[in-house]
């Protein structure tokens, strides 16, 4: 119980690292043949691999999302704002007046508002950036455990594995069921995710160009890395592309952008992750759907491949137990 406790603050970074790890497996050997079966020198080069694979897109995105803050701010700061927002009220209003009699007469205050509250949002955002890289030295220790973990993790592996199946109570086939049923689960995750990441932007981009944002195709790219971020997903690009549209007076472009965002990429997610990834787990989409959720509500967003194997583990000792009272049956 201590040594989980000393273990803790390093958990996310190591269960990161086992993944990759895995994942990149068929890679590290290929690394591995090519420096002639240097273990050492192929793992410190698949690692090396992984860590750009990882951190230039990161670094793309966080470098587009400041440069479209800035360039919101200084929209809303520009002279026409305060009349397309005010169009935009009108509009909703008129739309709803039918249904809520009188909601005509509150617009005019909401118009007057909406612009500063926005502002006022734009500027704590910028205002406190600062404050939200402050933790860089907690990211460069995580990032260092990272590394390293999934250096040895790629050299030492196999002698992991076999050290667990030998202090394992199961019988041998048990673990290196256990094992492959993991490593489906992890293959399946990632794999799903990037595939519905993937499919996410290339909707966004048609969204983009479809409503008249302009470069589609970039932002699209920009939101396939940002799918892969759990609970900020997609609505990290498609809310700015709203309201790019809205100050820039298209109205009715941006109501079909929030449409679009919601109903074509938002649902894209719920429907066809579950069954991505169940299938390769061949486990039921509802299941993986709860274990998803319910890892992200528990631990946080490693929950996203922590919740899947659990699960995935949960099986795999069913099938042990199930197996075995056949066996004395």
């Amino acid at each position: 119980m201590l040594l989980f406790f000393i273990f803790k603050p390093f958990l996310s970074p190591i269960l990161l690292a086992i993944v990759f790890a895995v994942v990149f497996q068929p890679f590290y050997k290929k690394v591995l043949y090519y420096v002639g079966n240097r273990q050492s020198l192929a793992a410190f080069l698949t690692a090396l691999v992984i860590i750009a694979c990882i951190f230039t897109p990161i670094s793309f995105l966080g470098a587009q999302i400041f440069n479209e803050a800035k360039q919101l701010y200084s929209s809303l700061e520009g002279a026409g704002s305060q009349a397309n927002f005010n169009a935009l009220i009108n509009v909703f209003a008129r739309t709803v007046e039918s249904f809520l009699p009188g909601i005509s007469n509150y617009d005019v205050n909401i118009s007057q508002t909406f612009d500063e509250y926005v502002k006022q949002g734009l500027e704590w955002i910028t205002g406190h950036l600062g404050s939200a890289f402050s933790g860089i030295t907690s990211l460069l220790l995580d990032l260092l455990v990272f590394f390293m973990a999934l250096y040895y993790f790629l050299r030492d592996g196999k002698q992991f594995k076999e050290t667990l199946v030998a202090l394992s109570p199961f019988a041998d086939h048990d673990d290196e069921g256990i094992f492959k049923r993991l490593e489906l689960a992890v293959n399946s995750v990632i794999k799903g995710n990037l595939t519905i990441a993937i499919i996410q932007g290339i909707l966004t981009a048609i969204g983009f160009t479809i409503f008249g944002v302009p470069n589609g195709a970039l932002w699209g790219t920009v939101a396939a890395v940002a799918a892969l971020i759990p609970a900020v997903g997609t609505a990290l690009v498609l809310v700015p592309g709203v309201l790019f549209l809205i100050i820039t007076g298209h109205i009715y472009p941006a109501m079909g952008l929030i449409i679009w965002g919601v109903v074509a990429v938002g649902t894209i997610d719920n429907f066809l992750g579950p069954k991505l990834i169940g299938k390769g787990m061949h486990l039921h989409p509802l299941l993986v759907l709860l274990s998803v959720l319910g890892g992200i509500a528990f631990y946080g967003p490693i929950g996203i491949l922590i919740g899947p194997l659990t699960l995935s583990l949960l099986f795999a000792f069913l099938s042990i137990y199930s197996s075995r009272e056949f066996t004395t049956s």
